[in-house]
């Protein structure tokens, strides 16, 4: 089964493509779609529309999962993360695929074991659990391969908890 975890941002949307083979997770592509400040904001949507569209074809994910929106500041930065989430999600619902989303705590527990880890600690989980070289960068991008574990370790639960109450 392949897997798209998706950081959303409006500069930068991290991304991250694994397979999952029985219990072993194994990277496919992982980056990011960046959009220039100063651009008008419907045609930085417009960018991540596309180049969302282009990743979802070209890599042909099962399922994907996006991480829930935390802001206790910035309302504005809210709205323009959120519009990018959204178009993100359509491009993704356009093609039929089931959406999950986790919030960083989530993540982080599923992960790291522990839901108040700090960033640099998920970020080397995700480094081991893929076998990666190095931490990816930017950091979105390791997020991103977080989210995508985590719904990995997700999809395990739910058939052991599906093959227990057939």
């Amino acid at each position: 089964m392949r897997v798209l975890g998706i950081d959303p941002g409006i500069a930068i949307m991290g991304f991250g493509f694994i397979d999952k083979t029985g219990h072993k997770l194994t990277p496919v592509q992982y980056g990011s779609i960046e959009t220039a400040a100063g651009t008008p904001q419907e045609l930085r949507l417009k960018q991540i529309y596309e180049s969302s569209c282009s990743l979802l074809d070209q890599y042909k994910p099962d399922t994907v999962a996006v991480e829930k929106l935390f802001f206790n500041k910035n309302v504005t930065n809210a709205f323009s993360v959120g519009q990018a989430r959204g178009v993100f999600m359509l491009a993704a619902a356009q093609r039929g695929l089931p959406i999950s989303e986790y919030t960083p705590m989530q993540v982080k527990q599923a992960v790291v074991g522990y839901g108040g880890a700090e960033k640099r600690q998920v970020q080397e989980m995700v480094k081991m659990l893929l076998k990666l070289a190095v931490v990816p960068k930017p950091d979105d991008v390791a997020d991103a391969l977080a989210v995508a574990i985590c719904h990995a370790h997700s999809l395990v639960l739910n058939e052991r908890m599906n093959g227990v109450t057939r």
